[in-house]
């Protein structure tokens, strides 16, 4: 891992800035961008340009909150520790509806530092046995955007007053933003629309989004706590890549899809250094004849829909939530 680690630094610090962070933020900037016109669009009373707003607005807005929170929750949007700390705060809790604080904690000291260690961190936000396979992979997510706020406030339970204010005040802010806008720019008369629409916006992603949290982790090897391998075996065999896909990797991040791999051996690396490494990477793995696990989207859907009592119903409990993939 060590060895490992040296070639990819070296591959950072000959990387401008740019390069390490620059082409994340651009895009990140880009989905704010975007925004108004979606607002202007969804005005619209022809249905072809309000199927375009909210095509744009979901896009955007899974850009901000998936590709977004996922870099803030490791601080790779800022070099500075107190920027780091206020992105963290904007992304997940304004733009993402979740407490920053829980957020990092299950996704950072959880995820990454126990990843597939049974009955401490998998990548399963979304697990419920009780409901059936068609249900689980297709319907159930789209309730995603209710829920996630409503998962918050459970997670500021045993917090400061201060924090658990803050976290209120914050993802309320975001929710009243989009709705505000909604009414006095899109022009939406009914409140019941408006929230219709907005739920309409922040579920387009929703399925992709459960779909890759769990493909790339559930169903390779697990570990025992009191005997988990080395860092570079645990993450080269309970991690999966996903191939590139110009949808979901621009709008997810490539640390996400294609790069899930390079992200958790190097998770302080933002989207465009992990796609940069990854050819390092993946032929010193290969080399070193360690697994370098990738598989098609749909090869995985498969295997969770005949697999789904295997995987999904009986596997080992995890006990920790990951609040962001």
């Amino acid at each position: 891992m060590m060895e490992l680690t040296r070639m990819v630094q070296g591959e950072v610090s000959r990387s401008s800035w740019w390069e390490r962070r620059g082409i994340d933020c651009a895009i990140l900037t880009a989905a704010f961008a975007a925004l108004p016109a979606a607002f202007l669009l969804l005005a619209s009373s022809q249905a072809l340009l309000f199927a375009l707003g909210v095509l744009v607005m979901g896009t955007a807005h899974a850009i901000i909150t998936i590709k977004g929170t996922h870099l803030a929750s490791h601080g790779a949007i800022s070099e500075s520790q107190a920027w780091g700390e206020f992105w963290a705060v904007f992304f997940i809790e304004v733009c993402g509806s979740f407490t920053a604080r829980a957020g990092v904690h299950a996704h950072v000291k959880m995820h990454h530092a126990h990843t597939n260690v049974i009955g401490l961190g998998d990548s399963s936000t979304w697990r419920l046995p009780f409901l059936p396979r068609t249900v689980y992979l297709f319907l159930a997510p789209l309730a995603v955007p209710i829920i996630t706020p409503l998962v918050a406030l459970g997670q500021l339970r045993g917090q400061s007053l201060a924090l658990a204010l803050r976290t209120v005040l914050m993802v309320s802010l975001g929710l009243y933003s989009q709705f505000w806008l909604l009414i006095q720019v899109s022009g939406f008369q009914s409140p019941a629309r408006a929230l219709l629409c907005m739920l309409l916006c922040r579920a387009l992603y929703s399925l992709p989004y459960i779909h890759v949290n769990i493909f790339q982790h559930i169903g390779l090897p697990m570990f025992s706590p009191t005997r988990r391998p080395k860092r570079i075996y645990q993450m080269t065999h309970g991690v999966l890549n996903l191939p590139r896909n110009p949808l979901l990797d621009w709008t997810f991040g490539h640390s996400l899809i294609s790069c899930h791999v390079e992200h958790h051996l190097f998770p302080f690396l933002s989207d465009h250094m992990c796609l940069k490494v990854k050819p390092l990477v993946s032929r010193y793995l290969r080399e070193k004849k360690l697994p370098y696990q990738e598989d098609s989207y749909l090869s995985r859907l498969c295997l969770f829909f005949h697999k789904y009592q295997e995987l999904m119903v009986y596997a080992p409990p995890i006990t920790e939530l990951v609040g962001v993939q």
